[in-house]
């Protein structure tokens, strides 16, 4: 058998993340800061894209969209695009849209997160920790949606 990698493992590195979008809106201030009858609904919303750059660069961004309250009655609303550049090493071609859309996301989402919840407290409101996300159920959940579509009826 011989070592087409060079002697090279695998690899997955981050070169650079950034955050692309950042919005917050707290459109109802300063009564919406005041106490609360009930607490709000929380509505997440996630999204993860990526785009080729070069042979081994990916460009992966995460889109989080959410709200409290409704209507008359919202609190705040944010949306967050935060993406990185990853360079996948001596992955084999059909591993690599999983890693992709999978590893890639879940090293950026701390970092998203955390912008998140410094952006609610910003606003006033107590800090927003979104919960973990399981980027491989996502991903499985694209895939099925993108067979489906593509099936004949």
């Amino acid at each position: 058998m011989t070592d087409t990698t060079g002697g090279q493992a695998p690899a997955l590195n981050c070169l650079v993340q950034y955050c692309k979008d950042l919005s917050f809106e707290n459109p109802n201030a300063p009564r919406s800061l005041g106490p609360q009858e009930k607490a709000p609904n929380i509505n997440i919303q996630v999204n993860v894209n990526a785009k080729q750059l070069a042979e081994q660069d990916f460009e992966v961004d995460i889109l989080l969209e959410g709200s409290a309250g409704e209507g008359a009655d919202a609190l705040f609303k944010f949306e967050l695009t935060y993406a990185g550049v990853f360079r996948l090493i001596n992955i084999p071609a059909e591993q690599s849209h999983p890693v992709v859309m999978i590893e890639c996301p879940r090293l950026l989402f701390p970092f998203a997160r955390q912008i998140v919840a410094d952006a609610v407290r910003n606003g006033g409101f107590p800090p927003l920790y979104l919960d973990p996300i399981d980027f491989a159920t996502l991903y499985a959940q694209r895939m099925q949606q993108a067979q489906a579509a593509g099936a004949p009826n």
